[in-house]
């Protein structure tokens, strides 16, 4: 920033650039003359703008400047050197931020007088008003900016007269230019909408139509570059695109539609009216706007007694004030507003749209995490909520939001209600930004426990039905009064209708139910002649003493007569109540909310008739005209069809069990006629479920299908349904499971589905179906296995699944012709299922501790530094509590909570001033539900080689193993954090609690269990396990202990008499293993000693060759297929004839560095691989041919690769940085090829022999194998295999998959599409042409070798399994998708 600075003698000169380093200036506004007349920076640099007209400006400025004690200045004009492209744009830019920094603004009106004034003095009199408000410079672009971002801005006229400032002058102002009079006195502008603040410069003018664009980048606090020329258009796109950027993340939260209380459904819904509820909401209202520390006001009351109302009414004040946050107004039934899954992402949505300098901050949090919709709703408040809120400073937002949250009581789940209370509550911890939430609900147990477990001093409540009746009754009054009006007015009746009498008789049957008022009146409204409605309510009431309840009875009861034609015959009416009651029936027991037409096609009914049976029940029901949900107006009514004491008309009562058999049969009879294998037409097998448009999922599974989908088995549950062997239940299963299940897939509704079939097997299970609830057990294990495959890619379900699923599974054999034909030969997977239920994945570090909650329902794993929570039931992630330091244990405790032993990061380290030397940690307490962090418990030694923590049974202590430098000390520790023994051993990584808490039993690293008395500290008994235990546990009496021991086996222990019993553990593994050239044989060897050739077609093992004395290394064929060479731990690679097994020849090397063995091209060479020598022997005569070994000063190179030319007359050996070429015919030593970043495992000859190629640190490095001159570095890292073929070279990594290079007519490598497909591994797939073709279990992820379209892997027993594709893989997307 360059400034005028103001000398002594009364003039003025440039500054040199000062960036932002001066505090105190002044700034000019104005409007521009003739470019001609105005001062330019060259003009002060050469001395010669004295003469022209704008000059006059400037020492204006430099004048009124010194008279404000300011020695610098800033004029637009001058002060920047716009002949500099770079300099302008950083000024353009930079602008905003130069006027709002300004100690004053200047404004110097050219057109505005003062030379004539009339006798009075007062502002409003002055002859230059009209001028003032005819300025020109009010319609310059670029002086909006001037007139906002300065804190004081002054206004002149020509003659350099002060008129006043912007707050004296802030009406004439704001009526001038229609902006916000809190935007003139300084208001955040993220407080203003973009619509609105776009008005601002609608009828403004720019010299240069790009710059109507650019003077705004201030105002919307963006950047962007400046293309004069674009257009002003163009321009004004390339703005909103800079200014939509931070609200692009939000497009991908979910968002419940009907949560805000302004929502289209809501529309006409009421609002206190004036002089109703006057006391009650003033109360709110200064609780809102006050300092009150409390965070929370719970206005609880019974149903039907205005809550609702009185929380819009809230919403509305604070909404127009613009200092309403959000609000969610639950609804019971109502699809995502009854359930908590939508509740944070659609807070944050609002929240980002009611505080735009949000938007960054919940933008930067969903790119941050792109699961964010998938974790628990505690990371979800905390990341999308609280983090971006602390984040806003005071110039940005006001100094306190509302959060409105309605009808709580009617979220699903009492559990969720309770972490939905403990979030809300967290909102005290906001420090610059305070959020208040005002939440509504009946006074419900969940809620109750919820506010009793907070401190009084975080919330304040109000009981609604504790106002006085008279209070109550005087705003049911004027409710009627109101209402009754319209109505009137609407039926063109007497003026008078419908009298005081009247009105008193219904706020009398009202008895303090303003639902009943509300009913009323649209039961009047709704009517044909009003007065006979009415008359229909005053004659037909309830008695005087009965109770609120009956009333609200009768009044409902009255809406139902009146929906039945007078006309109608005994049978119509019959008729008519049978099928109202059905479709009644369905409505309230829909576990959410359909619309008309959606509910007509699952009730297999037309549209036109559920219509005409609703069309009189609009005071009851929300009946909307387009496609959106049917709602009840209140959830009353559904507890009065359901219930007999209430509803005492057969032809109405709803039989709750029918009803959901009812829909239940629905259900599945649409889903049988609507479900098909990749309904989303795909039909690639690996398209993520992620990768497809959501409207085009709504399209082929449209809300009826869905909700059939999802709550078919819960309406089987909920109607008491009897299963029977092939019944429809089991008939649907054995046709449409696969579809059912890639429908909830796409839907991204696997837990649902999973938590579904364990009721449905349950029900079965009770029952007498045994084949029914064989065939469940068989899916529960089905999905449960391939849950994160399918989860991933829906169609995985048709491949992965069943390809993987065990022989005798019975969702295999029934589905077997589903199976993809591409998949030449299955593996020979296990016949049945094993123990193994599901993988849990998402840890990205290795998985040091598991343990299960008390009651089984939730899994708790560590790494390093995390803890994830996970459904044992389903295996969807429910929290990740992020650790503060290294996870060195972790458990429940008997009460749910978790305890995480960690040892103390860095930070802390350097943070706490603990003694000097020693390592310290913390025992950390979280809340398992919500993911709060409870109580950090210091311990100040060392715990870096600790193992283990334990709760005792009742929970009052916690135990870490610990150790110190000479010891292991065992600490217990009460949850209130006093130390109640230091329990002494050596080296203890594994302890645990008796259930009586008496004892607690810990390993140790001198092959011992010992067992101590928690009371005194005593030592009691030391059990000898000749082994390192890594667990011990005790059996529920207490009288055994068992220990896991490190080599395989249990151990168990009689804590009395300290006999011991041993359960034996194996173990076994595959070491090496090669295809045969052709690719017809696979050769492995196993770890005891011998080698194994397999048929690759069919997997039979062919023979086994015995010989080595000690573990197989390595093997492979030589190119003819003739030879086996295997290369042994015992020093010795041998040979062997493939086709009889008869061992020819053995050579000797050195038995503890033998690292593999290679035949050259003509298989007339083999190649024994040591660390720093290679060994060259002649195949046919098993004679030594050549040594190759280096020396260096600095002592041998470890040999990293071997590589033969084709021509087999040239090996490639591989040190760490260098390659030397070697002639195998002599031996002789030929070329170095050098790379100092250090050679990987991959090298390779091209096939004419001239180029050698091998992986290093920086790239795949290319060389000239005559000249050893380099000759390319292709930029691709931690390739893992490289093979040339034809002109080109592929290029292997486990990550990206398989690429490929290929050389133009200079011989310069670069991308190309591969000349054929080939299958490769990439994570955990099998990919083809670049696109996901199957998933990989788990089980199924060691792969030992590839070779074309034949894989061969071990699964997780050690067997070798074999895997063949045919070339017909679905390779090509359709054009639609």
């Amino acid at each position: 920033m360059r400034l005028l600075e103001c000398n002594n003698d009364g003039e003025f000169s440039l500054t040199d650039d000062l960036g932002d380093h001066v505090s105190r200036y002044a700034i000019l506004s104005h409007t521009w003359g003739v470019d001609t007349e105005e001062v330019t920076f060259r003009d002060l640099i050469d001395g010669t703008g004295k003469s022209k007209a704008g000059y006059g400006k400037i020492r204006f400025c430099a004048q009124q400047a010194k008279r404000d004690g300011l020695q610098y200045f800033w004029v637009d004009t001058c002060c920047i050197d716009k002949s500099n492209s770079t300099e302008l744009a950083e000024a353009i830019n930079s602008m905003f931020r130069w006027y709002r920094n300004a100690t004053k603004c200047y404004v110097y009106l050219s057109d505005v007088s003062i030379t004539k004034r009339k006798a009075s003095n007062q502002l409003s009199e002055f002859t230059w008003e009209p001028a003032f408000r005819a300025s020109r410079w009010f319609t310059r672009g670029w002086t909006l900016q001037e007139l906002i971002a300065p804190g004081s801005v002054e206004f002149f006229s020509q003659e350099g007269k002060r008129l006043g400032d912007k707050r004296a002058l802030e009406r004439q102002v704001h009526e001038i230019t229609g902006i916000a009079i809190s935007a003139l006195q300084g208001a955040p502008l993220s407080q203003f909408g973009v619509d609105e603040r776009l008005l601002w410069i609608e009828n403004r003018q720019t010299t240069r139509k790009e710059d109507k664009a650019y003077s705004l980048l201030g105002i919307f606090d963006v950047y962007m570059p400046l293309i004069y020329g674009e257009g002003e258009d163009h321009a004004l796109i390339r703005l909103r695109e800079e200014i939509d950027k931070p609200s692009k993340g939000l497009d991908h939260l979910p968002y419940a539609n009907e949560a805000s209380f302004n929502s289209y459904t809501k529309q006409h819904s009421p609002s206190c009216l004036p002089n109703t509820r006057v006391e009650l909401l003033r109360d709110i209202y200064i609780w809102a706007d006050g300092e009150d520390e409390r965070c929370i006001f719970w206005l609880n009351g019974l149903a039907g007694t205005g809550k609702s109302t009185i929380a819009r009414t809230v919403a509305r004040r604070y909404s127009d004030q613009k200092t309403l946050g959000a609000s969610f107004f639950f609804s019971r039934g109502g699809g995502d507003v009854s359930r908590p899954g939508k509740f944070v992402t659609s807070i944050a949505t609002q929240l980002a749209k009611s505080i735009p300098a949000l938007r960054r901050y919940i933008s930067d949090a969903i790119a941050e995490c792109n699961d964010i919709t998938n974790l628990s709703l505690r990371d979800q408040w905390q990341l999308l909520v609280l983090r971006p809120l602390s984040k806003l400073d005071d110039n940005s937002c006001r100094a306190s939001y509302i959060l409105v949250v309605d009808a709580l009581d009617e979220c699903d789940g009492s559990d969720n209600i309770r972490i939905i209370l403990q979030l809300l509550a967290e909102a005290r911890s906001l420090k610059r930004v305070m959020l208040r939430i005002f939440m509504t609900s009946r006074p419900e147990i969940p809620i109750r426990l919820g506010f009793y477990q907070m401190s009084e001093t975080e919330h304040r409540d109000f009981v609604l039905h504790n106002i006085s009746p008279s209070i109550i009754d005087h705003d049911i009054t004027i409710f009627l009064e109101y209402n009754l009006r319209l109505i009137s007015e609407e039926n063109s009746l007497d003026a008078g209708w419908p009298g005081a009498g009247a009105i008193k008789t219904l706020v009398q049957s009202a008895s303090g139910l303003f639902i009943w008022a509300a009913t009323a009146c649209r039961f009047i409204r709704e009517g044909l002649f009003a007065d006979e409605r009415l008359l229909a309510l005053l004659n037909g009431g309830a008695s005087a003493a009965a109770t609120p309840e009956e009333h609200l009875n009768e009044i409902y009861i009255t809406v139902l007569h009146n929906s039945i034609q007078a006309n109608f015959s005994q049978q119509d009416k019959e008729r008519f109540c049978s099928m109202l009651r059905e479709i009644l029936g369905s409505v309230v027991t829909l576990l959410s909310p359909l619309s008309v037409y959606s509910l007509s096609r699952l009730l297999a009914t037309s549209e036109q008739r559920v219509v005409r049976l609703l069309k009189d029940l609009h005071a009851i029901l929300d009946i909307p005209n387009n496609h959106r949900p049917l709602h009840l107006h209140h959830p009353s009514f559904r507890d009065f069809l359901l219930n007999e004491e209430r509803c005492r008309d057969s032809n109405f009562l709803v039989n709750e069990k029918l009803a959901h058999q009812t829909l239940a049969i629905r259900c599945i009879q649409l889903m049988s006629t609507s479900l098909k294998r990749d309904i989303c037409g795909v039909t690639l097998p690996g398209t993520c479920a992620t990768g497809i448009e959501q409207c085009r999922i709504e399209q082929c599974l449209p809300p009826e299908v869905s909700y059939a989908c999802l709550y078919w088995i819960q309406h089987l549950q909920n109607g008491g349904a009897q299963l029977h062997d092939n019944d429809d239940v089991h008939q649907f299963l054995q046709t449409h499971f696969l579809h059912w299940l890639e429908a909830l897939s796409w839907m991204r509704k696997i837990s649902e589905g999973i938590l579904a079939i364990t009721s449905l097997e349950s029900i079965a299970l009770s029952m007498d179906c045994p084949s029914l609830y064989a065939f469940i057990h068989d899916i529960k294990r089905f999905v449960l296995y391939s849950r994160v495959g399918i989860e991933q890619a829906p169609l995985q379900i048709y491949c992965s699944a069943l390809v993987f699923a065990p022989a005798n599974s019975q969702v295999r054999k029934q589905f077997k012709s589903q199976m993809p034909c591409w998949v030449q030969r299955s593996p020979d997977v296990q016949k049945n299922w094993g123990s193994l239920l599901q993988t849990l994945e998402g840890h990205s570090d290795h998985v040091g501790f598991v343990t299960f909650s008390p009651d089984g329902k939730q899994l708790a794993s560590a790494s390093e530094t995390t803890v994830r929570l996970w459904n044992a039931a389903t295996g969807a992630a429910l929290q990740t509590l992020e650790i503060k330091g290294w996870v060195r244990a972790v458990t429940f405790s008997p009460d749910g909570k978790i305890a995480v032993l960690a040892l103390r990061s860095d930070e802390e380290s350097d943070e706490e001033s603990d003694e000097e030397g020693v390592e310290g940690g913390s025992v950390q307490l979280w809340d398992a539900a919500t993911g709060a962090l409870l109580q950090s418990l210091k311990i100040h030694m060392s715990i870096s080689r600790a193992k283990a923590v334990a709760f005792s049974r009742h929970g009052k202590m916690v135990a870490p193993a610990l150790r110190s430098d000479e010891e292991s000390d065992e600490e217990g520790v009460e949850v209130k954090g006093a130390i109640l023994q230091s329990l002494k051993a050596l080296r203890s990584s594994a302890l645990a609690f008796s259930p009586d808490s008496k004892i607690v039993a810990f390993s140790s690293s001198s092959m011992t269990v010992r067992l101590w008395d928690t009371a005194t500290g005593a030592a009691l008994q030391t059990l000898e396990s000749g082994e390192w235990a890594k667990a011990v546990v005790f059996s529920p009496d207490g009288k055994t202990v068992a220990s896991a021991l490190q080599f395989g086996g249990v151990q168990l222990w009689d804590v009395a008499t300290c006999v011991t019993w041993q359960i034996p553990g194996v173990s076994f593994y595959d070491e090496a293993l090669a295809f045969s050239p052709d690719g017809k044989l696979v050769m492995s060897g196993p770890a005891n000693h011998t080698i194994q050739l397999w048929d690759a077609a069919t997997g039979v093992a062919l023979q086994t060759f015995e010989g080595h004395t000690s573990g197989v290394a390595a093997v492979t064929f030589s190119p003819d297929g003739k030879m086996i060479a295997s290369a042994s731990s015992d020093g010795t690679v041998r040979l062997w004839d493939a086709a009889t097994g008869a061992a020819s020849h053995t050579f000797k090397g050195d038995m503890y560095s033998i690292r593999g063995v290679a035949f050259s091209p003509d298989s007339k060479t083999v190649a024994l691989v040591e660390n720093f020598v290679v060994q060259l022997w002649d195949a046919t005569t098993g004679a030594a041919s050549q040594t190759l070994d280096v020396q260096t000063p600095s002592g041998p190179d470890l040999i990293y690769s071997v590589s033969f030319s084709l021509d087999s007359k040239v090996i490639a050996v591989g040190y760490h940085n260098r390659i030397r070429l070697w002639d195998t015919e002599t031996g002789a030593f030929s070329k170095i090829l050098e790379d100092h970043e250090g050679i990987g495992n991959a090298v390779a000859f091209s096939p004419d022999g001239n180029i050698v190629a091998a992986s290093t640190q920086c790239g795949v490095r290319l060389w000239n194998a005559a000249t050893g001159v380099a000759l390319q570095t292709l930029p691709y890292d931690q390739v893992d295999e490289l093979f040339f073929s034809g002109e080109g070279l592929y290029l292997g990594n486990y990550h990206r998959g398989l690429s490929y290079v290929q050389s133009d007519s200079a011989g310069i490598f670069a991308p190309a599409l591969p000349p054929r497909q080939i299958p490769f591994r990439r994570e955990n797939w099998i990919t083809q042409g670049g696109e996901n073709l199957l998933w990989l279990p788990p089980n199924y992820r060691e792969l030992l070798a590839f070779k074309g379209n034949v894989f061969v892997f071990q699964d997780i027993s050690g067997q070798v399994i074999f895997l063949t594709f045919s070339n017909s893989v679905p390779l090509r997307k359709e054009k639609n998708s």
